[in-house]
């Protein structure tokens, strides 16, 4: 596997925000109920929503941990560092963190044919403004402008930057969507977590954004459901909030290791319990950067409310996920277990590049499939990841 005889899709890596990502076309009037930019003991930070965040140490991004910073803390830490330790070495940040020309050269350094791009902090900030609907449509239709003209939806057939759709406002969120179509994305990205509306949450499957997954399945194009800040409470048993992990208080062990993944999980089988995937038999759901240990149970809640509510199900609902569904595993994650609950055609390879959580090289992953035959390798590597990047109209 020193050489591949096929190209990569990496369906997971990520830009850092350009200073104004967040301000370029928001209107002065609605910064201070989006987002503005405070110094606090010469520190530069984001004010989202009125409310300090503290997402990020440097939300500038210069200088910055390198890429896979953390590689061995997930990996066992068999040197027993502190995670703090780990992050200590620093570099001014790269061109290709922010310009996609750059990227394309790193890309083809990395051999890396085509990428899926996210971005680092825009998947925080819907829930620190969610109880504001109108400031949460102004920053991410805002925002998705910004993505465009910097990145591009599309740029050179080889990197597909994916617009945020916030769901609120079903009409918003289609309107979002059309316009990300029109644009030539291939993928759009939204947050796991219950959507708030201007009347209070509502489970995303909720037929109230029935227009939303229509237009989605209509056109063909894949939804990801990719990590972020979902709201999830860890009901005191730790501190709450995305950044409240690194605190000051020291780093241990805590049930909100276990957010990210609760989060998918909750939101996933939610769609297959409210039957979603029976009203739009052509969408197609990305699950990146979520994990993958929840499919065991996943699977055996839908079997046993298949058999225990017989008649509800039009289609068996474990069936319907793995139609419909395709899963990023962490890179840390047992892949061969992912494979044997999806099958290899719906796996999908993602790095997490360059984010310290991800792999130092894209590439590194190499040695995660060699159980895999040639086939099922290229599925996980390209194959899958390209289908979904290919619009499929009902």
């Amino acid at each position: 596997m020193s050489t591949l005889e096929h190209p990569v899709f990496d369906c997971d890596n990520h830009y850092y925000e350009a200073l104004d990502a967040f301000t370029r076309h928001v209107p002065k009037p609605m910064q201070p109920r989006c987002v503005q930019w405070a110094e606090i003991d010469g520190r530069r930070h984001h004010v989202v929503g009125g409310r300090l965040s503290r997402a990020v140490v440097n939300p500038t991004w210069d200088p910055i941990a390198k890429p896979g910073a953390m590689y061995e803390y997930f990996r066992g830490n068999p040197r027993g560092l502190s995670p703090l330790e780990m992050l200590r070495d620093r570099e001014p940040l790269p061109a290709e963190y922010m310009d996609r020309d750059a990227r394309i050269r790193k890309m083809d350094e990395q051999s890396l044919e085509s990428v899926w791009l996210f971005p680092t902090l825009g998947v925080l900030y819907e829930e620190l403004l969610k109880e504001d609907l109108e400031a949460v449509q102004v920053l991410f239709r805002a925002f998705n402008r910004w993505l465009d003209e910097d990145w591009g939806c599309n740029y050179q057939d080889r990197i597909f930057a994916a617009p945020y759709i916030p769901l609120g406002d079903v009409s918003f969120a289609c309107d979002e969507l059309v316009w990300a179509l029109g644009r030539g994305a291939r993928v759009v990205v939204i947050r796991p977590a219950a959507v708030w509306t201007s009347h209070g949450p509502r489970s995303p499957a909720d037929p109230e954004f029935d227009p939303f997954w229509a237009r989605a399945s209509e056109a063909g194009v894949t939804v990801v459901v990719h990590a972020g800040d979902s709201g999830y409470s860890t009901h005191g048993y730790v501190e709450d909030g995305f950044s409240a992990g690194f605190s000051g208080k020291g780093y241990a062990p805590s049930i909100k290791s276990f957010n990210i993944e609760r989060a998918a999980y909750d939101f996933l089988i939610t769609l297959c319990y409210e039957k979603l995937f029976e009203r739009h038999s052509n969408l197609r759901v990305a699950s990146v950067e979520n994990g993958s240990e929840f499919l065991s149970d996943l699977f055996r809640k839908l079997d046993q409310t298949r058999n225990r509510m017989p008649g509800y199900y039009q289609e068996d609902p474990s069936l319907l996920f793995r139609e419909h569904v395709w899963i990023n595993p962490f890179w840390e994650d047992d892949v061969n277990e992912t494979a044997r609950y999806m099958g290899a055609d719906r796996v999908i390879f993602g790095s997490d590049w360059p984010h310290i959580e991800g792999l130092p090289q894209p590439l590194d992953y190499l040695p995660e499939l060699q159980k895999f035959d040639h086939d099922a390798r290229r599925r996980i590597l390209y194959d899958n990841t390209q289908d979904l990047n290919t619009l499929r109209p009902a």
